[in-house]
């Protein structure tokens, strides 16, 4: 029995020294890494808008937003129009280094008030202090296809402190009217925390100016 018990442990040593053998990588072979593990959390974004319109419905909007690893969705509320919600999903992709671009292109369903289908996008850039950002869509009214219309928002901004940022913005909605088409104005904007505190004020000096307010929290 001390023999065979000898004999089998002796037999295990010289397996598990085989095997320690195979495991060991040859001279100049290549190690394999596992893939990255894509992010397994959820980012989500709120954020509320305040419009004060000359001669027109004061009127609130919001907007919803949750990514996890590449994939993006959103929902609004009075951004269409009003009395009116939409529901996004899309996909995020970055690219570049000294100048940065973030894209999500994305389609939508409209419902309420207004209603029909719509592709659309979000679209960053950065370089340096400087930032444009830009979102769109294109919506294809399948009520009245003589309302399809093209809504865009647009910023170009610089940051002189990391909690500021100002600059300018342009939008193209039919939520409410003015003599203007396309709305230009200028913008502030300010950070502390996860919250996010901006001022906009569209066309003054062409016509009435329309204020908005508005609050965002990333969470």
């Amino acid at each position: 029995m001390n023999r065979f018990a000898a004999g089998c442990a002796a037999s295990v040593l010289l397996l598990f020294k085989a095997a320690s053998a195979l495991a060991q990588p040859s001279p100049g072979a290549v190690a394999i890494e596992p893939p990255a593990a894509e992010p397994s959390t959820w980012e989500f974004s709120a954020s509320a808008f305040g419009y004060v319109v000359p001669e027109e419905r004061d009127y609130g909007s919001a907007t919803v937003t949750a990514d996890r690893g590449i994939w993006h969705l959103e929902a609004r509320y009075n951004y269409e129009g009003l009395d009116t919600g939409s529901f996004w999903a899309g996909a995020n992709f970055a690219f570049g280094k000294a100048v940065a671009f973030e894209v999500t292109p994305m389609v939508g369903g409209v419902v309420g008030h207004t209603e029909g289908v719509a592709p659309g996008y979000h679209l960053t850039v950065r370089w340096k202090r400087l930032e444009l950002y830009s979102e769109g869509e294109y919506l294809f009214d399948t009520n009245h296809h003589d309302d399809s219309f093209f809504y865009s928002w647009n910023e170009l901004t610089y940051a002189p402190f990391e909690w500021l940022q100002a600059g300018l913005v342009s939008q193209r909605t039919r939520a409410y009217r003015t003599p203007l088409d396309v709305q230009r104005g200028i913008l502030v904007r300010g950070f502390a925390k996860n919250w996010t505190l901006g001022l906009y004020v569209f066309n003054f000096g062409w016509t009435d100016p329309t204020f908005v307010f508005s609050l965002g929290l990333d969470f």
